[in-house]
Order: structure tokens, then C-alpha cells, then sequence
């Protein structure tokens, strides 16, 4: 789905514009099976934002580097979110779902009270690349019924921008001054958006976010000017900028092309006990999840 409209570049003087407030750069580390990945959100535990707990970058053209893929293991208490760039994977899990995520595919999966599922690379050479973005779910949805989506390339909304730029619309609302676009993801609690934008040098990218919603930006390729034309920080490739409170995000291309993600959500504002592929509100309950999962009832 594509429509041309024209950019958003001038604020309004009836929203406040969001500043760059922390940066959290990403850091190399390795999961699954030895996948190697950049995480900046979720690379501790003070680096998450709510209601998002983790963001991995994963990229490479090695395939020593992504071909041990992540055989089956858990999760509870949260959402996956897989969206691949470039490559093949596939999706199997204990409810019998299969998937091939391919280019430009995104794979939406709840865990809810618990899911058992592996992602395998198809492929034994060429570039693997995309993200995978993990969102809480509130103490009420913890345990509801696991679910899954794949969601095609060609079923997610795409913006093409006067100037050349170009939104992708995974999740949420594209809420621009001459554009409403609803993405291929909507209605859950968090409400979350999830855009992935293509800017070239100069260009401005300005879009609306509730107030009352937690919002950061991940440059994957090029650097970017965050904030009011006055004062722009910086935020440069791989680093995750959380902003501050306001009604507008305002992102310009600095120097060159820039693509980057564009997330925010409803705060849930719970606590959080994380036990690696378990997240749940307390300890008694991530000890529920571990005895669950070792006597095979995670399921259940």
C-alpha cells in the first residue's frame, strides 16, 4: 500500500516538540545460539523505556554470524516483535505455527502465558538483517493465550514522501500534518507505533505522539538531528535516543541518508522482574514461570 504525500517539516505552535534526552548506545553481545546482535534498549536493566524492554539489531553478511539461529526455547509475559530487512527465517512453535519471514516481513508474536518457538535462518550465505523488539504486556494480559502473525511486506502500509523519503507503517497511526495511515498492527493495550523511516540528506521528518507516551528513535544507517530547529541534538548510527515529554518528534537527516525506527507506546507504569525469557510484575511469578517451563506446563 503506498501514498504520496507531501512531508511534515513545520511545527505548529499549538504542540511541543520532543528533545533528545538520553542516548543508550548499542552494545555487541550474542543470543540464541551464538547469533551475534547489537542491543541497545534492555542492554541493562536501567536501559529499557516503557513499555518497551529490549531492541536488537542484528546484521551481518557472515553466516558464521547468524546460521546457528535460535532453536527452540520460551518465553512469558511479553511480545515479540521480528522485522526483517534482509534474509529468510522461519517460525515454528508448540501451537503449530510456521512461518517464513522474508524481506521486509515482520512477525508479531504474543507470549502471553507462555509460548515454545525457534527462529532458523533459510539461508547459508548472504546478508541477514533486521531487529527484533520486545513489548511488555500489562499484569492483566500476562497469561492470556499465546499468539502469532506473520505479516508480509506487501500487507504493511508504506508513505512515499515528497523529497524521496518513505515511512513504513508496522504498527500504530502515521499521524503527519497531511496524512492519517493506520499500520498493519493496531488495538493493543500498549498501542504501539512502530515506523520505519527513509530520509535524505536535509530532509525533515515531523510527526505527532501523544503526550502521555514513552517515544525513542533508532538510526540504523546515517545520523540524526533530534528536536526544535534551534537547539538539534545529535544521535548517531546504533544509538538509541529516548525523547522527552511533548506532542511532536521532529528528525532530521544530518549529512547524508538517514533510515531509522520510530517506536512509542502507552507506559504500562507496573513493576517489571525479568528472568531472561520471562517477564512478569513479581519474583513469585518468574519462580511460577521457571517451575512451569521445567515441568512442561508453561503451555498448559
Amino acid at each position: 500500500m503506498n501514498t504520496s504525500i507531501e512531508t511534515g517539516t513545520e511545527t505548529t505552535t499549538e504542540t511541543r516538540t520532543r528533545e533528545l534526552q538520553r542516548i543508550i548506545a548499542s552494545v555487541s553481545t550474542s543470543d540464541g545460539a551464538g547469533v551475534k546482535l547489537a542491543r541497545s534498549l534492555g542492554n541493562a536493566q536501567g536501559a529499557r523505556l516503557d513499555p518497551f524492554l529490549m531492541l536488537d539489531e542484528f546484521s551481518s553478511d557472515n553466516p558464521d554470524d547468524y546460521n546457528a539461529g535460535f532453536p527452540n526455547h520460551p518465553h512469558r509475559g511479553f511480545e515479540t516483535v521480528t522485522y526483517i530487512l534482509d534474509g529468510h527465517m522461519r517460525h515454528e512453535d508448540h501451537l503449530g505455527n510456521q512461518g517464513d519471514l522474508q524481506s521486509g516481513g515482520v512477525q508479531w508474536m504474543t507470549a502471553g502465558r507462555g509460548i515454545i518457538h525457534s527462529e532458523m535462518p533459510q539461508q547459508l550465505q548472504g546478508r541477514m538483517r533486521g531487529f527484533q523488539l520486545w513489548i511488555n504486556l500489562p499484569a492483566a494480559e500476562k497469561m492470556k493465550p499465546a499468539g502469532y502473525r506473520d505479516i508480509p511486506a506487501a500487507e504493511i502500509p508504506v508513505a512515499e514522501l515528497a523529497g524521496g523519503g518513505r515511512v513504513k507503517v508496522i504498527a500504530g497511526k502515521l499521524d503527519m500534518d497531511q496524512l492519517s495511515l493506520e499500520g498493519a498492527i493496531t488495538g493493543l493495550t500498549t498501542d504501539p507505533l512502530y515506523l520505519d523511516v527513509i530520509l535524505p540528506a536535509g530532509m525533515v521528518f515531523s510527526h505527532i505522539v501523544k503526550r502521555d507516551y514513552h517515544a525513542f528513535v533508532y538510526p540504523y544507517e546515517g545520523k540524526l538531528k533530534i528536536g526544535s530547529a534551534d537547539a538539534p541534538r545529535h544521535l548517531k548510527t546504533h544509538q538509541a535516543g529516548i525523547l522527552s515529554d511533548g506532542e511532536r518528534i521532529t528528525v532530521t537527516a544530518d549529512g547524508e541518508e538517514a533510515r531509522f525506527l520510530v517506536l512509542a507506546g502507552r507506559p504500562l507504569r507496573e513493576p517489571i522482574v525479568q528472568y531472561g525469557p520471562f517477564v512478569m510484575n513479581t519474583r513469585e511469578e518468574i519462580e511460577q514461570a521457571i517451575h512451569d517451563y521445567q515441568h512442561g506446563v508453561l503451555t498448559a
